[in-house]
């Protein structure tokens, strides 16, 4: 028997345990639990974050300037070079051949012009005396000593002369022109033979090596881009290039500080600072963009400090400081919420009420208030959020300045010692003016 009654005691017990712990949860579900944070002066910035590649500051193809087999490769890839160090060379065969043929053309015409210019001399002596014989002969006609027929043949004789003599001087002016031309080739034939032998033209690194002893080296042409026989970084100066989205890049200017972070070196973070901003977007694969592809600039970010190990072509992302502000006030990014709200005539913002039909509490805000709207009225989309105020919810409209990496600058509708409703994000988005809130110590 009491057993019996020890066990109905206890049943008892459980229900009206059971009773009392379901009627402190359903008050507790009728409840609008929040979380909460002041209003304080912080130090801000505003970062453009972005991601790209580390080039160096100035990369150099090495191309062939004459086509022709490699038979000497002096280097190897990642291989440390210096300006002037041989790298490579090209045979010289077919253009020494060039050199000498050119040579001896030359020389050959120099020869030829030297016999025209000895042929000239004698062309003006036969002139002369040819000019001579024709004054004597007028001189004789004169006095009636000889006759018309060897006035005549003196005269012809001194017109042949001197048109002989005009004839052998414009060959040697073709001549000396042919000279000219000898030697412009054979200047050419040198040059395109100086140029099979190959030095850096800086101090750096092969970062890559396309060709191997033996083969042909191709010279580029309009439609052909040739052979890049070798690549050549001067990794002294090194520089992130980074994709930065459309909408950041009015933020973007030259001189901002940047925080770079290498993939490769993932322990460390180097300062670097903007130095190049792109004017068109980066084109895609076919030279086009389309509306459903994102639009990026290249911006382009000097490293202030030297990078160890570094390799052309490492994943970086950069943190760019676009903006900073000290000791102003700045208000949780969760709290900051967006409502189209009714703006009165005169630019009044009306509180947002409850609507009678929505009875539970903390549901989501419709996108649109149903409210009819008077003679005047608006709707406007406004930035605000809800300061707790007596254990309710009042929604405070505010401007924002930068956005930080948690917080946002607040230039007007706060001040420093407000407390502002910052979560849960589910809760902030159902509450409206008037909302009675508890807040949840626990956190």
């Amino acid at each position: 028997m009491k057993k019996l009654i020890i066990a109905i005691l206890v049943l008892g017990v459980l229900i009206g345990g059971g009773i009392v712990g379901f009627r402190r949860y359903r008050a507790r579900q009728k409840e609008i639990i929040v979380t909460t944070e002041t209003v304080a002066a912080r130090d801000l910035a505003a970062i453009v974050s972005a991601s790209g590649k580390i080039q160096p500051n100035r990369l150099v193809n090495i191309s062939a300037d004459t086509p022709g087999r490699v038979v000497n490769l002096n280097v190897q890839e990642g291989q440390r070079v210096t300006r002037g160090q041989f790298l490579l060379q090209i045979d010289p065969k077919s253009l020494r051949t060039r050199v000498e043929g050119g040579a001896a053309s030359l020389k050959a015409a120099e020869g030829s012009l030297g016999q025209m210019r000895q042929a000239i001399e004698t062309a003006r002596v036969q002139l002369e005396q040819n000019q001579k014989s024709l004054a004597r002969q007028r001189d004789l006609w004169k006095e009636g000593l000889t006759t018309r027929e060897s006035l005549d043949r003196a005269e012809s004789d001194a017109k042949a002369a001197e048109s002989a003599l005009r004839e052998r001087e414009r060959l040697v002016d073709s001549q000396s022109a042919r000279i000219s031309q000898e030697r412009a080739s054979l200047q050419s034939a040198e040059y395109d033979l100086s140029k099979v032998r190959i030095e850096s033209p800086i101090d750096g690194i092969v970062t890559r090596r396309n060709i191997q002893e033996g083969e042909t080296a191709v010279v580029g042409t309009m439609n052909n881009a040739g052979t890049v026989l070798l690549t050549l970084a001067d990794m002294s100066k090194i520089q992130a290039e980074v994709e930065v989205d459309e909408t950041n890049i009015p933020q973007v200017a030259l001189g901002q500080v940047a925080t770079v972070t290498i993939d490769a070196i993932p322990d460390r973070t180097f300062r670097g600072h903007v130095t190049e901003i792109g004017n068109s977007p980066i084109q895609t694969t076919g030279g086009t963009t389309t509306g459903t592809q994102a639009t990026n600039f290249k911006v382009v970010i000097a490293l202030d400090e030297a990078v160890p190990d570094v390799r052309p072509g490492f994943t970086c992302t950069a943190d760019i400081t676009t903006a900073t502000r000290t000791k102003v006030p700045a208000v949780p990014i969760p709290a900051v919420a967006v409502r189209e709200l009714v703006v009165d005539v005169d630019g009044t913002v009306l509180p947002q009420k409850r609507p009678a039909t929505q009875a539970k509490p903390g549901t989501p805000a419709p996108a649109v208030v149903p409210v009819e709207l008077k003679p005047g009225q608006t709707r406007k989309e406004t930035e605000g959020v809800f300061v707790l105020r007596g254990g309710k919810a009042a929604y405070v409209t505010i401007k924002v300045g930068i956005g930080g990496e948690r917080y946002f600058e607040v230039l007007s509708g706060l001040s420093v010692g407000d407390q502002v409703i910052t979560g849960p994000y589910s809760v902030v988005r159902g509450l409206y003016d008037g909302d009675i809130v508890t807040i949840d110590t626990a956190k």
